[in-house]
């Protein structure tokens, strides 16, 4: 068996596709002289598939004298992506936020991979360094579903507290706490 590497962006695996890719193996004529050929292969990619999914050709390899034709494997990999990572079937959003934003709330906006654009309020609680709001269903579709389940989008937070406070700043704060 031949693997060879497929790599796919998060929105092909969102959506899911058909991808043809051109092959060229070697096969032997009547003769049993060896040729160059080329084939055209299609995969569909599903919704939701991972990174690691196996789509498996049987004898679509190379052909030898004595030797039945291997089979050629392709390998899910997922590119990198600017907006999210992928964990299972969620997708994490890491968010850049102040100190005032972490203790008083804020809306955060984001653009999903189906380009939908939402305003995802936290506020209820206050964010500390480790915190994740989960929005449920907004994830990855879930292969063995048909894409009628979706998992969630995580969203994490980077804090940003300020370099220094002035003695008036620190009284308020003080005052409050």
């Amino acid at each position: 068996t031949v693997q060879c590497k497929l790599a796919l962006s998060l929105e092909e695996l969102f959506f899911g596709r058909t991808k043809t890719l051109k092959i060229t193996r070697q096969r032997l004529d009547a003769e049993k002289r060896p040729y160059q050929e080329s084939k055209n292969l299609t995969i569909d990619i599903k919704p939701g598939w991972k990174a690691g999914t196996k789509v498996t050709f049987q004898g679509e390899g190379d052909e030898a004298v004595n030797v039945v034709p291997g089979d050629i494997q392709f390998v899910i990999e997922e590119r990198k992506h600017d907006r999210f990572e992928r964990d299972g079937n969620d997708l994490v959003k890491t968010v850049d936020i102040t100190l005032k934003q972490a203790l008083c709330g804020v809306h955060v906006n984001v653009v999903t991979l189906d380009q939908r654009r939402l305003k995802v309020p936290v506020t209820e609680n206050t964010i500390h360094p480790g915190y994740v709001h989960r929005v449920r269903g907004e994830g990855m579709p879930v292969s063995k579903t048909d894409g009628a389940k979706r998992g969630d989008l995580k969203i994490k937070f980077n804090i940003t507290f300020p370099r220094q406070l002035n003695d008036e700043q620190k009284q308020t704060i003080q005052g409050c706490l």
